[in-house]
């Protein structure tokens, strides 16, 4: 079981596009500074998108939440991309196709927006 900052931080991986870039731009540097730990955490996000489980979980509210964050990773093409950057980690295929009831918790990520070019300066 994860620590809640490390729970987080696969969430983010998971769900939240900017965070995922940053990782593979890391890996693609070659400034991973400890590649089995990214791995660990790459393999929890992949397991954030596996069938939600039936069993197990906090609550109602963060199952719900946990779903809606999957379905909207969709539009991104999160899990092949996940999928991607645990096999440039030399990672083993993960064979569990359910996510453990223990990570379904109602974590909130940073808000998905694009900021207008220029729209910083404007407001005042």
């Amino acid at each position: 079981m994860f620590s809640r900052e490390k729970l987080q931080l696969c969430y983010e991986l998971a769900f939240y596009p900017p965070c995922l870039n940053r990782v593979c731009r890391d890996i693609r540097n070659g400034s991973v500074a400890n590649e089995d730990e990214l791995g660990e955490l790459l393999d929890a996000a992949f397991l954030l998108h596996q069938a939600l489980p039936s069993e197990g979980y906090a609550s109602q509210r963060a199952l719900e939440r946990v779903a809606l964050y999957q379905a909207r990773a969709r539009a991104f093409g999160t899990v092949r991309f996940i999928e991607n950057l645990r096999r440039r980690l030399n990672r083993k295929p993960l064979v569990q196709n359910v996510m453990p009831g223990w990570m379904v918790r109602d974590i909130g990520l940073p808000p998905l927006q694009r900021i207008a070019k220029g729209a910083a300066h404007t407001k005042q």
